[in-house]
């Protein structure tokens, strides 16, 4: 999205997060943005949550790194679970929602950019019920960015 770049020099914590998590779960929309960065900007594997895409049309480059599921957030972290993944990145506003409405967010990082955009799609749009948060930290960058980091209460 024009106007929204960062500084390529830092990486807002983005390699020590990253370190943290078994791998990421992401909606299809997500996923299609990313495949326009051109190279796969993901060290970890990647579930997309889609009922519409299956590996058929996948890229012969991301065929060990990329896993199509059409099961719920509950089923797929269950799912999870059983094979040894503890922790996930969500990424995506309509599946971060769904994980939001089932319970299955912890803590989270919410990113400022200093940008007004005059349109777009809300991230945490209708999720049924207010979701206490308890703040923990906040960090400010050279950039404006800015990044606070929240637990679910």
């Amino acid at each position: 999205m024009p106007g929204l770049e960062s500084d390529p020099g830092e990486n807002y914590g983005y390699d020590d997060f990253l370190a943290t998590v078994d791998g990421l779960v992401m909606g299809r929309g997500a996923f299609e943005k990313v495949l326009e960065f051109g190279e796969w900007p993901y060290p970890k594997p990647v579930i997309v949550l889609t009922r519409s895409l299956d590996g058929s049309t996948l890229r012969a480059d991301l065929r060990d790194k990329v896993e199509f599921s059409a099961l719920t957030p509950r089923e797929l972290m269950d799912s999870l679970g059983a094979r040894g993944w503890n922790r996930v990145y969500v990424d995506g506003g309509k599946i971060i929602q769904a994980f939001l409405r089932e319970g299955l967010i912890a803590d989270m990082v919410v990113t400022r950019v200093p940008v007004l955009i005059g349109d777009g799609l809300p991230l945490f749009g209708a999720i049924g019920r207010d979701i206490r948060l308890t703040h923990r930290e906040t960090r400010g960058y050279p950039s404006g960015l800015v990044q606070s980091r929240y637990t679910v209460d």
